[in-house]
């Protein structure tokens, strides 16, 4: 008998240029035929075909397929995924598959709006965040209650971080504050809306009465704090905002320090006695991790761990 061709997750979404996340959705939804061999997904080639046939034209796959950019993953009973960009979550993965072999942990690199709308949706179960609130000068907390409304959750802190400019290297044009970013000689680059770095820019700006239309650049966006920083390295712009762990990564730049910020993970109170839930918080206390995190600087592990609110 004649081997059928197998794909994993990973091939079908190179093959269909779309994210894996989607393609597990599609399998989810029975959209897309997969068979499993232990803990391993398979999709056999001629499921694939018939799958791109019935979407051509008017399948409403083929918009999940046009869109997969902006989808966010979908939960698993057996699994968790961890919304958020900073670097300190790809350690804490690492660990995490390290104590449990067994269990999917899958990251998803979304800002901190979008993964509180992912947690409060269901397609996401563990989210970072660090969003200011002027009205009352604190972070992430009363965002939390709006997205998340009636729904019971904990707010774990993992880090503070400095947020700040990032410059070209002796800072030449003397840029050290929000009224800086309005001067007809100074090229921003900017964060994508829902960032937590966008909302302090445009909490910011609006405290102060700045329209954003006066700032040259603001409409040019980014996707990460690097890519930011790396702009200004290359003359792309002049200053961007970011934060400190960024600047120690990306030559030929310097950092204006600006505030310090609250970096937290929000999960659903209910998972938070669940297996892998309990491994999280007990890898975030751990020694081997705060050795690790504080090994690369940038950071304050003063609250690592703990439990700043619930909802």
């Amino acid at each position: 008998m004649s081997e059928t061709v197998s794909y994993t997750p990973e091939e079908v979404a190179k093959i269909l240029k779309i994210s894996r996340f989607t393609v597990y959705e599609m399998i989810k939804r029975g959209d897309l035929s997969a068979y499993r061999i232990g803990r391993k997904v398979r999709v056999e080639a001629p499921d694939l075909e018939i799958y791109i046939k019935n979407s051509k034209g008017h399948s409403p796959a083929a918009q999940t397929a046009s869109n997969a950019v902006s989808e966010v993953p979908f939960t698993a009973p057996d699994g968790l995924i961890l919304c958020g960009q900073d670097v300190i979550l790809d350690i804490l993965t690492r660990h995490l598959e390290k104590q449990m072999p067994h269990i999917r942990f899958l990251r998803n690199y979304s800002g901190s709006i979008d993964g509180l709308l992912a947690l409060y949706r269901g397609t996401a179960n563990a989210v970072t965040t660090h969003l200011w609130d002027s009205d009352s000068n604190t972070y992430n907390l009363p965002y939390v209650r709006r997205i998340l409304p009636g729904h019971r959750t904990q707010i774990i802190n993992l880090a503070y971080r400095i947020e700040g400019f990032y410059v070209v290297k002796g800072n030449p044009k003397e840029i050290n504050s929000w009224e800086d970013l309005t001067r007809s000689d100074v090229q921003f680059v900017n964060r994508e809306p829902g960032s937590g770095a966008r909302v302090l820019l445009d909490e910011k700006l609006r405290i102060l009465g700045i329209d954003h239309q006066t700032i040259s650049g603001y409409k040019h966006e980014e996707m990460s704090h690097l890519a930011v920083a790396s702009s200004v390295a290359r003359g792309v712009a002049d200053v961007g905002l970011g934060i400190e762990k960024a600047a120690l990564q990306v030559q030929d730049i310097d950092f204006v320090p600006l505030q310090k910020e609250r970096y937290d993970l929000v999960i659903r109170k209910e998972d938070a006695n669940k297996p892998h839930f309990q491994a999280l918080l007990s890898i975030l206390k751990s020694n081997s991790f705060h050795n690790e995190i504080s090994g690369m600087g940038g950071y304050d592990l003063t609250e690592t761990g703990k439990i700043i609110a619930e909802t």
